[in-house]
């Protein structure tokens, strides 16, 4: 069930080497330079401490400066005097400062910086865990983060030597690519004559590709992220699960073996897979009873603790499937998957339009609705006047006005937005192609569809078949291709780029989906001499997601690893689902 990598799949990197790094800083700071002995939460309630000296370490955001100005007040109006350390991480922002010194606090702290910007939450996932990353510069057009992401790389490189290949689509990509190069040019020593253990990397920017965050996930890893909330590589299991009175906080990684195998599958076939291995661990259990002495005590010295450790995450994961099971049936699962299908397809549009009303009059979910009808806006190229009227009436009606600047920003993102009356684009694009050449009649619709914020969805999907057409029903059990991750019905439209870059090793002969992503001047390859790559390196693949990726694009690299023989390594600001994209672009804060 899992997926076993070919026998001539590279190895991973070791990551270990990031987190020791960040650790012996950590620890230098706080305890040579600050004699820190306890660290607190920055709460919404002060922290109430004895010590002489508060150290807080801290993400560069407004809403911690406001927390610690209001404790560093409190103390001076208690005429309590302390020494205050602040300690950033990543990095230190001027606007953080500028709060400070607007309170009045400047000179009473000090400040220091903790570059910690890369956390390995698994043995092929590297996170920095930015959540405020995509709402940053997406929406506000934030560019402060450009610069961790280039340290970031600028780390790897420093640790696994310099990258061969390196391509790239995307605003964000070619400014964060453009910066990582700059500081690899200051410090040109640090990689040179280093041989490469990764032989490309990919830079993707997430608003490339909205569609496949939007949509219900159904691979095990994602539905788990969708249900229960997977945050920093764990995730909380309530009683509904554990079978008792207590929540667990549960690692989900690769030593986990039960999860390692069944984290990239199509739920349909995890029950069953479940059930074999409980049948299997039973037989395990049952050897004991034809066991001499000596024979028992080599099984409980040797194989019992392991055998527990796997029935109590076994037991787990059943729990996790039951409960996502009974949400999902009370949720009607099968007709909503149903739907975002046809708005893939472009089939049965009024119906689905239909369904998505009906979803808001029953005032289902706030942020379900919003992603139903930006997944309708994006595939449909945005909605028809009269529909996008319609449904932000209703949606605000029942909803509640409050959500009125969220529609706003869902526009200015490119993820809610309204036709053109009449949709006169495409006839005009049309007559002006037909007086000028290609090339130019290609700059003058990227004009026009950046106007009109157009996903060109439905012509990107027909270029690189991200709809498989299919006889019969698709076999979830031995998929095909990596539309498995969404029931066969659509391969992500990232990974198909992916895939289809690696082939070429480059975008010629993608230049018309570059067109159609509004892309023209934003895709880029860099390619050195592989001289010193080794075969394994240049099978080995680093993709850096840039506003966020989801599981269920994990999960499709992962199986097209398996078919290719490559293996991918995936950096992320942080992971990412539909709730979290929707909740980023709300002003209604849960």
């Amino acid at each position: 069930m899992a997926f076993p990598h070919r026998p001539d799949a590279p190895e991973l990197p070791d990551f270990s080497m990031l987190k020791r790094l960040a650790r012996d800083q950590l620890i230098y700071l706080l305890e040579q330079q600050h004699e820190v002995d306890k660290l607190y939460k920055v709460e919404s309630k002060p922290a109430v401490s004895s010590s002489e000296q508060l150290c807080f370490l801290v993400r560069p955001r407004i809403k911690n400066m406001r927390y610690i100005a209001n404790l560093v007040n409190a103390d001076k109006l208690a005429g309590r005097t302390r020494k205050y350390k602040v300690i950033f991480s990543p990095q230190k922002f001027y606007a953080c400062e500028m709060v400070l010194e607007e309170e009045g606090i400047y000179g009473d702290v000090s400040c220091d910086e903790w570059a910690f910007s890369l956390l390995p939450l698994d043995v092929d996932l590297l996170s920095m865990e930015l959540p405020e990353f995509f709402r940053d510069y997406f929406l506000e057009g934030d560019q402060r983060w450009i610069n961790t992401v280039a340290q970031a790389l600028h780390l790897l490189s420093t640790l696994y030597g310099p990258f061969p290949n390196c391509y790239g689509i995307g605003r964000c990509a070619k400014m964060s690519y453009e910066l990582w190069r700059k500081l690899e040019d200051e410090e040109d020593g640090e990689t040179k004559g280093r041989r490469p253990e990764i032989g490309h990397i990919f830079l993707l920017d997430r608003d490339m590709d909205f569609v496949t965050a939007l949509c219900s996930q159904v691979v095990y890893e994602g539905l788990v992220d969708d249900t229960f909330r997977i945050k920093c590589g764990s995730v909380d299991f309530g009683p509904e699960v554990t079978s008792s009175d207590k929540s667990l906080k549960v690692l989900l990684n690769a030593e986990d073996k039960v999860f390692n195998e069944i984290r990239n599958e199509h739920f349909s076939n995890v029950f069953g897979f479940l059930s074999q291995k409980a049948r299997n661990l039973q037989a395990q259990y049952d050897r004991r009873r034809g066991m001499d002495i000596k024979q028992m005590k080599n099984f409980v010295s040797q194989e019992l603790k392991g055998l527990k450790q796997e029935h109590r995450l076994l037991s787990l994961h059943i729990g996790a499937c039951e409960s996502i099971m009974k949400k999902k049936t009370k949720q009607d699962f099968q007709e909503l998957i149903k739907t975002e299908h046809a708005l893939l397809e472009g089939f049965n549009i009024r119906e689905s339009t239909s369904y998505i009303e009906e979803h808001i009059d029953r005032q289902v979910s706030p942020i379900e609705s919003l992603r139903l009808m930006c997944l309708l806006s994006i595939t449909e190229n945005g909605l028809i006047p009269k529909d996008y009227r319609s449904l932000k009436t209703q949606y605000l009606q029942s909803y509640g006005p409050e959500h009125l600047l969220t529609f706003s920003n869902l526009r200015r993102a490119g993820l809610l937005t309204e036709q053109a009356p009449g949709d006169t684009l495409t006839a005009v694009e049309s007559k002006v192609s037909k007086l000028v050449t290609d090339k130019a009649a290609g700059k003058i619709t990227d004009a026009f569809s950046s106007l009109a914020k157009r996903s060109n969805f439905r012509a990107i999907s027909k270029k690189l078949n991200l709809i498989p057409r299919v006889d019969g029903e698709y076999d979830l059990k031995v998929p095909r291709d990596m539309a498995y991750v969404f029931s066969g019905a659509y391969v992500p439209l990232s990974c198909r780029i992916i895939e289809q870059v690696l082939e070429r090793r480059s975008w010629q002969g993608l230049d018309e989906v570059v067109r159609l992503l509004n892309c023209s001047e934003l895709a880029f390859t860099d390619m050195t001499r592989e001289d010193k790559a080794s075969s394994e390196s240049l099978r080995l693949i680093l993709v850096v997601f840039l506003g966020g990726c989801t599981f269920s694009e994990i999960s499709a690299l992962r199986f097209l690893g398996r078919e290719k023989g490559y293996r991918f390594i995936f950096l992320t600001t942080a992971v990412t689902n539909s709730a979290r994209l929707m909740e980023a672009m709300s002003e209604v804060k849960a």
